[in-house]
């Protein structure tokens, strides 16, 4: 029999339509990825049965990873559950049906005393889904650091969906020896397959009424590249009456005025900033940056009414600190920026209108620090405009 103090690094993510994938970690070889689950406290009506996976990193070797699939669940419904056929109960919130929905985000979060204290902040926020634009544990090699981040985030993370793409410090690739992300693959398995995605470090996933795309800003990315051609169908497959917001997350900024890796997305950027333009993306978030920075709508390097919001928020509170040297003059496309350790909360009202706050943590949790109305391109009258030479883009070969 094995013990279920066992059960470790619970969390939880979506699943497509009306399911919710459970991730665990247990030291034990012989414990079963089953997950109970019910709506009242102690009485599980249902159960689903998934995976389990493994990894060595040199003379580390993971606990079991297991992976299990729920559902189909109701909207806005808790449900509580238990991993592995016993152990401790959590309990979690499956997010709304339509609107308003509100999103937590904060990337490049690390293992700090700044990093408790953005979990903390965003613990007080009523939030549905946490987005987070990469550089999760920051273990840089060291495999056991994997496990830690995992037991710090499991509170918030085994509560409300973490939906998360790759970073650099993801990668962690030796080369001949190991290969490129496979800690982060095998600990955060993302609805990748769901989305018609055929790698986990890129996929999309709906919720209320918003289409949300995590790409990968560290596998290609080019026009003749797998990632190209999926964006380019799943931005075709949108259906903006049923999911009128369009949001987009990678890890490093398109739009950044701070000295701090400066002109790395550009390469992204030029391959794939047409097609979120033609598809008509309504904000775009990133990490990276140790900073935060908000843009005017923008594409193609100026201000422009039908382009992406872009947020840098990679300051979540990772080892390295932050990155406080701006480039001056301040672009025209930048509206506001400053080097502080904070996360953002991103509520769509409805269709048309939407409210971005971004919170410090050297505040109390509801003191904005910047916030600002942002209508939808639907609503806009953009999309209309675009139309036809979109589809040209879009449908082109």
């Amino acid at each position: 029999m094995w013990l279920n103090k066992h059960i470790l690094q619970v969390h939880i993510s979506l699943a497509g339509e009306k399911h919710i994938r459970i991730s665990w970690v247990t030291d034990e070889k012989s414990a079963p990825s089953i997950v109970e689950y019910g709506t009242s406290p102690g009485q599980y009506t249902s159960s689903g049965e998934g995976e389990s996976t493994s990894y060595s990193y040199l003379f580390y070797k993971s606990g079991k990873i297991h992976h299990t699939v729920i559902g189909p669940l109701e909207h806005n419904t808790v449900y509580f559950y238990r991993c592995g056929g016993q152990g401790p109960e959590f309990q979690l919130k499956t997010p709304p049906a339509q609107f308003p929905v509100t999103f937590a985000v904060a990337g490049d979060l690390g293992q700090t005393g700044w990093t408790k204290s953005t979990l903390d902040h965003i613990d007080q926020c009523k939030y549905d889904v946490h987005l987070l634009p990469g550089d999760l544990s920051y273990a840089d090699y060291m495999q056991h650091r994997w496990d830690t981040f995992g037991e710090l985030v499991q509170p918030l993370a085994s509560a409300k969906p973490w939906m998360v793409t790759q970073g650099n410090h993801e990668k962690e690739m030796i080369p001949l020896f190991i290969d490129a992300f496979e800690s982060y693959n095998a600990r955060w398995k993302m609805p990748y397959e769901e989305s018609g995605s055929t790698s986990n470090l890129y996929y999309s996933f709906e919720v209320a009424g918003v289409h949300v795309i995590m790409l990968g800003s560290y596998t290609d990315y080019d026009e003749l590249s797998d990632q190209y051609s999926w964006l380019k169908a799943d931005l075709l497959k949108v259906d903006r009456e049923k999911t009128p917001w369009l949001v987009v997350l990678f890890h490093v900024p398109w739009y950044n005025s701070n000295y701090a890796h400066q002109g790395e997305g550009d390469g992204m950027m030029a391959a794939m900033e047409p097609l979120l333009y033609a598809a008509g993306v309504d904000i775009v978030f990133a990490g990276h940056v140790h900073a935060y920075e908000r843009s005017k709508r923008v594409n193609n390097g100026k201000s422009d009414p039908c382009g992406a919001v872009h947020i840098t928020i990679g300051d979540g509170g990772n080892k390295e600190g932050l990155a406080q040297k701006y480039r001056n003059p301040q672009p025209e496309w930048s509206l506001f920026r400053e080097a502080s350790f904070g996360h953002g909360e991103f509520k769509i009202v409805n269709s048309t209108h939407a409210f971005w706050s971004w919170h410090r943590n050297d505040d109390d949790e509801p003191v904005k620090s910047d916030e600002v109305w942002i209508t939808s391109l639907v609503s806009s009258g953009c999309l209309a405009e675009k139309n036809y030479e979109s589809m040209k883009i879009l449908m082109s070969p």
